[in-house]
């Protein structure tokens, strides 16, 4: 690049007094003897000169790299599509596309949980710093932080109408917030090891958790007592899950294996076996999402393979995702293609995938019906804990080890 003569007097000048201001007399006296320049010369105007245009360069990469990005995806998009690309897709068809919408940052240790409130444009975010922030994901701004865990909080829930907030800690603790006043309004106890996981059955009098004390608890919310203690896994329980009608939970275990739980008798009625490592993470499938599943089934071949379920995904250490009939206690479908643990998994609202994050670092969508990995996304610099799908609006948050949470656009 050729710069005129007035730019190149600018730009030394510039340099000469950021040399000034970082006390390089040595390198200073020598630069202004090179290019001629008197020490008295030197104008006031163009202090900070470099500095400033600097940052104004980095400003201006990191936009130019985002609309390279996104005229990348639209590329793609036309390609593969055709002329109905142009058709504006269905919010049954949406998947996150990059660039990510935001970037929120705030919490010092590794994010452990993102969720999004039923409600509200709020996104509640849970870190091993032992808080719960709350955000605008619309905006990308902050809101407050609710304070009271004194070790890593693990999960989080909301009740459907998203008046509480229940979240579990490594400090062997559940707490109860109200999220109107955005007070803690009990603190249950009860376990004995780190509690990983909690939820609420869908009409909201009943909290279950799981723990490292190999025990899932059902707590009642209105009085704070453990009513129920279902036990039978073998190791550490890492996910308790239950199922859209409340009839059936759902946990998974270091001991390898998904338990099926019938809430009524109290009792396990199916464990199913696949996995060839810890069990991290389980997602009950949406009625929505039967056709899907059926579809890829009877594409596999197999006869009379139409079912009404419920169906269940998980999510492995040995980087699998399986989908099972729990009905008839099989894996119908096994996906692979995480090159890394698999730390989250769910359903797309509208039933046609099912999105999962890895430590591979990277966000995957999953056709289910083909059984093949429809988007990939680089989601974080580090291993990807944890992810959430809206309920209705075109939004994924993913939580990351490098203290980020990013929030994705759907398209």
């Amino acid at each position: 690049m050729v710069l005129s003569e007035r730019q190149r007097d600018e730009l030394n000048r510039a340099v000469a007094d950021y040399l000034q201001s970082q006390g390089l007399g040595e390198t200073l006296a020598a630069f202004l003897k090179e290019t001629e320049i008197g020490s008295a010369d030197l104008d006031k105007k163009y202090a900070g000169l470099l500095e400033k245009k600097w940052t104004s360069v980095i400003r201006l990469q990191k936009k130019v790299m985002d609309l390279e990005s996104k005229l990348e995806e639209l590329e793609k998009d036309v390609q593969g599509g055709g002329s109905s690309a142009k058709k504006k897709a269905s919010a049954a068809d949406w998947i996150p596309r990059p660039p990510e919408r935001s970037s929120l940052t705030g919490h010092r240790m590794t994010i452990t949980r993102v969720l999004f409130h039923p409600v509200y444009s709020t996104l509640v975010t849970a870190s091993e710093d032992a808080t719960i922030k709350l955000w605008d994901y619309e905006t990308g701004d902050f809101e407050r932080t609710l304070k009271g865990h004194t070790d890593a909080v693990q999960d989080l829930a909301f009740d459907q109408a998203g008046k509480f907030l229940a979240s579990c800690s490594a400090d062997l603790t559940i707490r109860l917030w109200d999220f109107q006043s955005y007070d803690c309004t009990k603190t249950l106890r009860g376990h004995e090891h780190n509690i990983s996981s909690v939820c609420f059955l869908p009409s909201g009098d009943f909290i279950l958790s799981a723990s490292r004390d190999k025990s899932i608890k059902m707590w009642e919310v209105s009085t704070g007592y453990c009513v129920q203690n279902f036990l039978g896994h073998r190791e550490w329980v890492r996910c308790v899950r239950v199922s859209p009608d409340g009839t059936l939970i759902a946990s998974g275990s270091n001991d390898q294996t998904v338990r099926i739980w019938s809430i009524a008798s109290k009792e396990c009625k199916s464990e199913l076996r696949d996995h060839d490592h810890v069990v991290e993470c389980l997602a009950w499938a949406p009625p929505v999402a039967t056709a899907a599943i059926n579809d890829a089934v009877s594409g596999d071949g197999k006869k009379d393979a139409k079912s009404n379920g419920p169906f269940l995904v998980s999510g492995s250490r040995d980087r699998s995702i399986n989908i099972w009939d729990v009905t008839a206690g099989i894996c119908l479908l096994r996906l692979t293609g995480h090159e890394n643990w698999i730390r989250d998994v769910m359903f797309h609202p509208g039933g046609k995938y099912i999105v999962s994050c890895s430590d591979d670092k990277t966000l995957k969508v999953w056709d289910i019906k083909n059984q093949r990995c429809a988007k990939t996304l680089e989601a974080h610099s580090h291993f990807v804990t944890t992810l959430d799908f809206h309920r209705t609006g075109p939004w994924v948050a993913t939580g990351s080890v490098d203290l980020k949470v990013n929030v994705w656009e759907c398209r």
